[in-house]
């Protein structure tokens, strides 16, 4: 898998004050979390008639998740932060992302209504793309097909992309996510269709890892989705290198030295490390070594940590 590059698109979170140069708006709508391989089959015809148009290729997402709305005590953990997807869309070649709050007042648009409402605030939307599942409006009432006769009474086309399978099973943003949280990085990096990644900016730490030969880069990062704790091989990218770096990782909270309330994402660099404090990086996470777990003392966590290393290394030299 290629690294991904960083383009963002231009971002709104209000359609009203939504400003787009002058041709076709091309709409793919969805919540999109993960934006895996499912999510571009939705995405990417509207970006290529956008193309072919002299067009926009536009995406209306949602944040929070509606289960924030319906079910507050129990909401759907995302992949993604609204920043890191926008990040996965630049790439594809959206070219604007509007977010709209997912609030009660709109939990309570009548489906009937939706088109209308988004053909008002987008004067030049000429087509519309969903995935075969859809469902929109009040008690998500509209589905593919309302949507198709809706679309045709406003004169708009309406393009409903079919479910992609993968290994005999749906790719679906709750599939990856059980995937996540179960270490099965590689798995999910397939039906991503991109490495899962971790974004931040490097935090001075206790410098423990200098103390016994290893030292690491603490990444700010605080995921709504944590995946499984422990030890993962990795690749590093940030602007002071031309190529990534390889890398090991332990996500988790660090109970032989630190035992922290909340996860900490630390990464040793198996190369030369141009990277400090204060840098932006992205960590690319590619294969699952072990669980995180508990050392008696300091020389055993050094011992198994060169271990850790020497399967990083066999790793991306396998599978890069």
């Amino acid at each position: 898998m290629t690294s991904l590059p960083m383009p963002v698109p231009l971002q709104f979170t209000d359609l009203a004050k939504v400003r787009l140069p002058s041709g076709p708006v091309h709409l793919a709508i969805g919540m999109f979390d993960g934006v895996h391989l499912g999510h571009r089959a939705t995405i990417q015809p509207a970006i290529k008639a956008a193309r072919a148009s002299n067009g926009m290729a536009v995406v209306l997402t949602f944040w929070p998740h509606p289960s924030s709305l319906f079910r507050p005590s129990d909401p759907t953990r995302l992949i993604q932060s609204p920043a890191t997807k926008a990040v996965v869309l630049g790439s594809l070649g959206v070219d604007a992302i509007v977010t709209l709050p997912f609030t009660s007042e709109f939990a309570q648009l009548p489906a009937e209504v939706f088109l209308p409402w988004l053909k008002r605030h987008l004067p030049m939307l000429a087509a519309v793309y969903v995935g075969e599942n859809f469902r929109y409006g009040c008690r998500r009432q509209g589905d593919a097909g309302s949507l198709c006769a809706s679309g045709a009474s406003l004169g708009l086309d309406v393009h409903v992309a079919a479910p992609m399978a993968v290994a005999g099973e749906g790719v679906s943003s709750t599939r990856i996510r059980t995937l996540l949280l179960a270490g099965e990085i590689a798995q999910a990096n397939a039906l991503l269709g991109y490495p899962y990644f971790s974004d931040g900016v490097v935090s001075t730490g206790k410098r423990l890892g200098r103390t016994i030969g290893v030292p690491t880069l603490n990444l700010s990062w605080s995921p709504d989705l944590k995946p499984r704790f422990g030890v993962y091989a990795v690749r590093v990218r940030g602007s002071k290198s031309a190529s990534a770096l390889p890398g090991v990782a332990n996500y988790g909270l660090r109970p032989t030295v630190e035992n922290t309330h909340e996860p900490k994402l630390e990464v040793h660099v198996l190369s030369d490390c141009p990277y400090d404090a204060g840098d932006h990086l992205t960590v690319d996470w590619l294969h699952f070594i072990r669980p995180e777990q508990k050392f008696s003392d300091l020389d055993a966590l050094r011992a198994q940590i060169a271990r850790d290393a020497e399967s990083a290394r066999a790793q991306l030299a396998e599978r890069p």
